[in-house]
């Protein structure tokens, strides 16, 4: 099987970068989602990406004209129809992503692969609401995804030989490194990462220090790029907090419990930058204030 049309469900920070580099990488592009202004932002913020890489002198103007005209929206999910791969990169919740592939099921052709972008729900249960397993995989980017070169590509029980080498083959063709890794909750990445951005917040809660010294003696002391807490704010405190109560129940361990001010903050609608604040404050534009 070959692909050469893709579908991207959910035109946010997730969906548009797929998007965007499924377009660039020569792959005609659908992208979806629920209301026009959200395909609106999505497409503006490819623009936007585009245009640094313009400003770096990465891509010429041509080839970032290129990109944007593989792209069309939609509002309905028939358009998917003659897709060969759809990437779902919507919100991490079990119930509505179920709900999406249960109606993609019914109108895109058999033969296409379902691909998700879940960050800690196991493939497998997803394939299940399909009448499709062995088409059904993961596909899980990181973010931001135009920069970060890691695939995880994760088989469901039923997943097929023939749809891994494809999706592996289509992740490196993105300019991706795919890695396959097992169906455990959280995979490799946020079985690691989230827990320790748990710990971070644990931490805050217990009044070890403030967010401004943990990320600095984890930048400082561990080399990290980015402190915990700074990098939370980033993911989104809901999206953290619905990862660790994946592992939670996935493991059953209390280990993966959420620290009590993860919930709290998150119940208070601080999510981190795409709200305004969570652990810091930020502007309009991302940007943190002071």
């Amino acid at each position: 099987m070959e692909i050469r049309k893709i579908g991207v469900i959910g035109a946010g920070q997730m969906g548009s970068g797929i998007a965007q580099v499924a377009a660039q990488s020569g792959y005609q592009v659908v992208l979806m989602d629920v209301e026009e202004l959200s395909l609106r932002k999505g497409i503006e913020a490819i623009r936007r990406s585009l245009e640094r890489f313009l400003r770096k002198e990465k891509i010429t103007q041509e080839e970032a004209d290129a990109a944007l005209g593989r792209i069309e929206t939609t509002l309905n999910p028939a358009d998917f129809a003659d897709c060969d791969l759809v990437v779902e990169a919507i919100v991490e919740n079990e119930s509505v992503k179920a709900g999406l592939f249960q109606t993609l099921d019914k109108v895109v052709k058999p033969e296409a692969v379902f691909a998700s972008n879940t960050s800690s729900i196991p493939i497998t249960k997803l394939a299940s609401y399909t009448s499709r397993p062995e088409r059904f995989i993961g596909m899980h980017f990181m973010n931001p995804v135009p920069l970060m070169k890691l695939v995880e590509v994760i088989r469901g029980y039923k997943t097929s030989d023939e749809v891994t080498k494809v999706v592996m083959a289509t992740a490196e063709k993105m300019g991706k490194v795919p890695v396959e890794v097992n169906d455990f909750p959280g995979f490799v990445s946020n079985r690691v990462l989230i827990p320790m951005l748990n710990e971070a917040i644990q931490a805050v809660m217990e009044g070890v220090a403030t967010p401004e010294a943990i990320d600095t003696v984890m930048k400082l002391g561990m080399n990290h790029p980015m402190g915990p807490l700074t990098l939370a704010d980033f993911i989104g405190l809901d999206t953290v907090l619905a990862i660790m109560e994946v592992l939670h129940e996935g493991f059953g361990d209390s280990k993966y419990r959420p620290s009590p001010l993860l919930k709290k903050m998150v119940q208070a609608g601080l999510l981190g930058r795409k709200s305004g604040q969570g652990f810091y404050k930020y502007d309009e534009k991302g940007n943190k204030i002071g």
